[in-house]
């Protein structure tokens, strides 16, 4: 029995229409009740800048919430509403926000994948209505639901699905595709389960530049096979040859990857480096990139190196942890001025002390003496997974530490 979809351009049996003009004026007013904030709504109008006493921040031009993820979050909502009495269920995070997940999991919406990250699609009955995240699931996942008969909700970016569409044209062409990503990463592991095609494909996912230096090295001179693969144990396809299947490669880029990683010149893509590689040294055949960024992804980090350019004590990047898009914005940050990534608010102890994630040994430290004393500029800034509300509320606990309250914010603002 295949399953009923619901997602635009895509066509099923019984497909139900969520963006109806009365579910999508509900949807709209619990969304923003949830995520948006009317102080840095304020600070925005006035240019992005609002300094009281002897605190003064920046807030980055562009931040928070992207269409894809606008659109997934519109469509979880509106499932919950048009499906009031049928369980509702989704593959794994619908974004790498926590706040924006529990909001989810409070609408009845249970999570299929547990702590080993692996869907539990048992439980699941015919009447049952399961979403797909915005990153998308891996094909195995998807027919197992489909096998079950279960109504789908597909929330897919479209820039995610732009690769998907190269991928499997590679994987036609008997290509292995080389992604640039993280292994782990559920967009990633829903791509390279597009590179397989109908058998033909084959899929390696590298990192950084010395993953990618050392896959252009084994191109042009060969190596050891076995420690090859034992490199990328995790990131390769299932009978995957370095020996054969690096003959004939296509490129393609996890969407949230960094965006100076994907472009030319001397911080070049990693995948785009194998390609020129394979090409130019061993004769193999190449095809063309796939590095969709959302435009808004893009301009936001174009507009966040132009904040990093103004003179700042420190930045605040507020996000998930998980997430791939912010996790860049701290590294950015960091090569520029002190740099402290929190998860929300609550992170910001006291002016002595700040919690916060510490990129290099992946965990919370706590740094000390971090909001320095007098007269201070901070930067503030949140990737495409954060809702507005995270980023007001990091704002007032900020100015509260230096003893303004939320009534003089407001009134500055």
């Amino acid at each position: 029995m295949s399953a009923n979809l619901i997602s635009s351009g895509t066509t099923a049996r019984n497909k139900v229409n969520l963006r109806t003009p009365e579910v999508m004026t509900a949807v709209q007013e619990q969304v923003e009740s949830h995520y948006r904030s009317d102080i840095v709504d304020m600070v925005r109008r006035s240019g992005g800048i609002i300094s009281i006493g002897d605190v003064t921040v920046r807030l980055a031009k562009q931040f928070g919430f992207c269409y894809g993820v606008e659109r997934a979050i519109d469509l979880a909502y509106a499932a919950r509403k048009v499906f009031k009495d049928r369980r509702l269920y989704i593959v794994g995070e619908i974004i790498h926000n926590p706040e924006v997940n529990e909001q989810i999991s409070s609408l009845g919406i249970k999570n299929l994948t547990g702590h080993n990250k692996q869907a539990d699609i048992s439980e699941l009955q015919p009447d049952d209505v399961v979403i797909l995240p915005a990153f998308g699931t891996e094909l195995s996942i998807l027919q197992q639901i489909k096998d079950r008969g279960c109504q789908i909700v597909d929330t897919t970016c479209g820039d995610v699905m732009s690769v998907w569409k190269r991928v499997r044209k590679y994987a036609s062409e008997s290509a292995t595709s080389i992604i640039h990503g993280k292994a782990e990463h559920e967009e990633t592991k829903a791509t390279s389960s597009r590179a397989l095609g109908d058998g033909k494909g084959h899929y390696l996912v590298v990192l950084t530049l010395a993953d990618t230096d050392y896959v252009c090295d084994y191109i042009r001179h060969g190596g050891d096979k076995h420690a090859f693969l034992e490199k990328f144990r995790g990131a390769y396809s299932p009978g995957f040859d370095p020996d054969i299947h690096l003959k004939t490669i296509g490129v393609a880029n996890q969407t949230t990857m960094l965006a100076r990683r994907n472009r030319g010149g001397a911080a070049s893509d990693s995948a785009a480096r194998s390609s020129i590689a394979t090409g130019t040294e061993r004769g193999a055949q190449t095809f063309g990139f796939s590095i969709p960024f959302a435009a808004r992804l893009r301009s936001g980090r174009t507009r966040f190196r132009e904040l990093l350019n103004v003179p700042m004590d420190l930045l605040l990047v507020v996000g998930g942890y998980n997430s791939s898009n912010t996790s860049h914005l701290a590294e950015m940050g960091e090569e520029k001025l002190p740099t402290y990534f929190v998860l929300n608010a609550s992170r910001l102890l006291s002016e002595k002390q700040i919690r916060h994630y510490n990129l290099h040994e992946r965990r919370e430290v706590v740094a000390e003496d971090w909001l320095p004393k007098g007269p201070v500029v901070v930067g503030i800034t949140a990737g495409a997974s954060c809702p507005n509300n995270l980023i007001e509320e990091t704002l007032i606990r900020l100015f509260q530490l230096r003893g303004i309250g939320v009534e003089q914010l407001t009134a500055a603002a």
